[in-house]
């Protein structure tokens, strides 16, 4: 029988100095990995037998940590996205950066909730929100949430817009009639959002953009007068700061102005674009979203942070807290003690438990800074002119979208253009030589770069369009 006085084995190693030695050789393989990047394809598929090998029986019994990494290396680390890769222009990931990397494994040592309560984690997320007060010229009295992403921030900011509509309103007030505004080219989580908030995509009324891809303020308005007459309530206006399709950057300042002559809510999805902020050549195109009610935006794009570090900023920090707030008597707050140092976290957002996302940020934000983090981000933008010029001087190549950040669209002319650029992209991703992505302009298949990685230089712009052309002929 088993002695139920005795102590737990727990979980700590019993070699201390054998476990100090192999986790140096888990970070030694990263750091290998880092360096060596540009000597690898962007990425490669992975094999039918590396895949089977997930399906395994439950690990019941101990496995030693240097088998489990061996795994991981053969396994894992060569079959990953590819975004670290400076070949890599798919969609709008981030590279990462080696001090966020190793913020991460500060904080995953540290094992930190901050999801309330009184110690030093909850004050590093503090002093980020101070930052990005300054950052987005907020108020003090702003609130701002580490969350997984803009996806995220973007339902929470619909919250807390939906919230301030209905606050003061009679007990038997709903949300029946409420509508929002968000351009066509808006990203398909605002829509989501809409729906796990019960209002439903149907009441989000997308509106067309101009010749630029930026939304249409006369017809917004038009749709806003319409709506009222037909006795819906308008309560909110998303802005773009950077559409996912082409980058495009909406008249911030014109859509603050509206949105206080009708009352709404102002609220800017900028989930990568909005960090041009940091960069002088660039901030001028986002002029109007220190008006706006709330921001979401992610770290994890171009500020690099490793992933998940998203973010929303709400200029009413009170409206955002009352939106969130819910007491509890295991949540009772102190004035001293570890139950003290509220509000919490908690106050401000549906979690409970809460991850230390702020550590890797601040760890980016201090060892680069934010000069340095405009530089690369203008950089990216360069890189993305640089791209738009050589489809231009290709006969064979034509641009579809004006470039207004860092995302160029473009395809290889040619019968049934659409499967040919369809081709060619999976061609690109199967030679690991680059790997951007696809989307769909005016019904038309084009090809998409988005340059967002520090790593990618001027060479990897020219093999991307070198490669291309190569695919195109072959097709």
């Amino acid at each position: 029988m088993r002695n139920v006085e005795s102590d737990s084995p727990g979980l700590d190693p019993e070699d201390w100095p054998q476990a100090r030695r192999q986790a140096h050789r888990m970070l030694d393989d990263m750091l290998d990995h880092l360096e060596g990047l540009r000597t690898g394809p962007v990425w490669r598929p992975m094999p039918d037998a590396v895949r089977a090998g997930f399906d395994a029986p439950l690990p019941l019994e101990p496995t030693p940590l240097g088998r489990v990494h061996q795994e991981f290396l053969e396994q894992v680390l060569p079959y990953g996205t590819g975004n670290l890769h400076p070949g890599f222009m798919g969609w709008v990931h981030g590279g990462g950066n080696l001090a966020g990397m190793l913020g991460e494994m500060l904080a995953g040592g540290l094992n930190a909730n901050l999801g309330g309560r009184d110690h030093a984690p909850i004050e590093v997320e503090r002093q980020v929100l101070r930052w990005v007060r300054r950052i987005f010229g907020f108020p003090d009295t702003a609130s701002g949430l580490f969350v997984t992403g803009t996806s995220m921030a973007n339902f929470m900011g619909l919250l807390v817009a939906r919230q301030t509509a209905l606050a003061g309103l009679p007990a038997e007030a709903n949300q029946a009639g409420l509508v929002a505004y968000a351009s066509a080219a808006v990203h398909g989580c605002v829509s989501r959002a809409m729906d796990m908030a019960g209002l439903g995509r149907g009441a989000l009324r997308l509106v067309p953009v101009d010749g630029d891809g930026r939304i249409r303020l006369d017809a917004l308005e038009v749709a806003i007068a319409e709506d009222r007459v037909r006795g819906f309530r308008p309560f909110l206006v998303v802005g773009t700061a950077g559409t996912v399709d082409t980058g495009a950057v909406d008249d911030l300042a014109g859509l603050a102005d509206l949105a206080a002559r009708q009352r709404l809510w102002f609220h800017v999805d900028g989930a990568f674009g909005a960090l041009a902020m940091l960069a002088p050549n660039l901030a001028p195109l986002l002029v109007g979203l220190d008006r706006a009610d709330s921001l979401a935006f992610d770290f994890h794009k171009w500020a690099q942070v490793p992933y998940d570090a998203g973010y929303l900023l709400v200029r009413d920090g009170e409206r955002h807290r009352a939106a969130f707030a819910s007491p509890a008597a295991y949540l009772q707050r102190e004035s001293r003690g570890l139950a003290a140092g509220s509000p919490w976290p908690c106050d401000f957002g549906p979690d409970l438990s809460r991850g230390f996302r702020a550590l890797k940020t601040w760890f980016t934000l201090r060892t680069y800074g934010l000069k340095r983090l405009g530089a690369m981000i203008e950089g990216t933008c360069a890189l993305a002119r640089r791209l738009e010029a050589r489809v231009k001087a290709e006969p064979s190549l034509e641009l579809m979208a004006p470039v207004a950040l860092n995302i160029v669209c473009f395809r290889h002319r040619g019968q049934d253009p659409d499967a040919l650029n369809a081709r060619i992209v999976a061609d690109l991703h199967e030679s690991g030589i680059a790997a951007p992505s696809t989307t769909r302009l005016e019904g038309n298949l084009v090809i998409r770069a988005a340059i967002v990685n520090h790593r990618t230089q001027a060479r990897d712009i020219n093999a991307l369009v070198d490669a291309v052309l190569e695919y195109g002929r072959r097709s």
